[in-house]
């Protein structure tokens, strides 16, 4: 017993620290420091949303190319710094807020890993770097595109996140900019199909989404959310539905629509891509009619059907592009 305290004496130690108590209470999420903190403030697991920068150009045909690669790549990174932004200053504003939360309290900022003036001024300059950068390195349509961006998302934060159907609206759009920049940076034209699909299928997502949270939080939705006491499940399936519907006809009619270009494949393989896509929708429906569907990267990532149908229709619709 000679290298340790008593038991008496670990317990008066204990009463006489609480800060140290407290502090060791806090160790697991204050780890890695400033830097580590304001990684984690910036989202990682949520940049996998940024890779819609190549949805237009894969559509085109037009991935490959080293000049395409090269500038999808730079458009990642100041699409991924914008968002950035927007959650460093997000959290900076809600910092008080998140720290009577149970789970958000433990954020960077709300746990002081990250002092609020800090997560302003990183996020302000990373507001005001990614558009310059994107008009000096590709184009001022991009640099309009990322201003639009981090405009429509701060309004958000401060109060449309607020406002009923606004919210959704706001979301989805988030969505549609990163599949249409792609496009932007590259000059390709957009079709009306492509943006229908894309647009719909965004707000299928986000609706199902808010449709999960409201099932899963009941009758306590305003603690986490305040906006989910103003909506009614049986409004936010209809939303989901609707979108699921229509993102389904608009790709339909894109897929059976030959543009003028003669079919010289081994199958149709952009009419086979339908039975993909719709399989896909209804496969993710299933979890947004249990109330389960939450981040989309998370449904998609945990479900192994769900993965394999996606590959598969990545699959034809890379030998669509190729007309193989």
């Amino acid at each position: 017993m000679t290298g340790g305290a008593r038991p008496g004496e670990a317990t008066l130690l204990e009463q006489r620290s609480p800060l140290r108590r407290s502090a060791a209470s806090r160790s697991g999420p204050l780890r890695g420091g400033l830097l580590g903190g304001l990684l984690r403030t910036a989202r990682p697991r949520q940049w996998v949303k940024n890779v819609l920068v190549v949805a237009a150009p894969a559509a085109a045909g037009e991935l490959f190319s080293r000049h395409a690669l090269t500038r999808l790549t730079l458009v990642f990174a100041l699409f991924t710094a914008c968002a950035a932004a927007v959650y460093l200053i997000n959290d900076a504003r809600d910092a008080e807020a998140d720290r009577a939360h149970p789970t958000k309290r433990h954020r960077p900022v709300a746990a002081g890993q990250v002092p609020v003036p800090v997560a302003y001024a990183v996020g302000a300059a990373l507001g005001v770097l990614a558009p310059a950068l994107a008009a000096w390195l590709v184009s001022p349509a991009v640099a309009a595109l990322l201003t639009a961006y981090l405009g429509m998302q701060l309004a958000y934060c401060v109060s449309l996140k607020h406002v009923l159907v606004i919210d959704l609206v706001v979301v989805t759009t988030g969505f549609l900019m990163r599949a249409v920049i792609g496009g932007l940076a590259l000059g390709i034209p957009l079709s009306r199909w492509f943006l229908i699909t894309t647009g719909f299928g965004a707000l299928f997502m986000v609706s199902a989404k808010r449709y999960s949270e409201a099932v899963q939080l009941a009758g306590n939705a305003g603690a986490t959310r305040a906006l989910l006491t103003e909506y009614t499940t049986g409004y936010l399936r209809f939303v989901w539905q609707l979108a699921a519907g229509v993102a389904v006809l608009g790709y339909c009619l894109w897929a059976l629509e030959e543009g003028g270009v003669p079919h010289t494949g081994v199958l149709p393989w952009r009419q086979l891509s339908m039975v993909a896509f719709i399989l896909a929708i209804l496969r993710y429906a299933v979890f947004a009619d249990r109330g389960t569907a939450g981040e989309p990267e998370d449904v998609v990532l945990r479900d192994r059907a769900l993965a394999l149908i996606a590959l598969a229709w990545a699959a034809m619709y890379a030998l669509a592009v190729a007309n193989w």
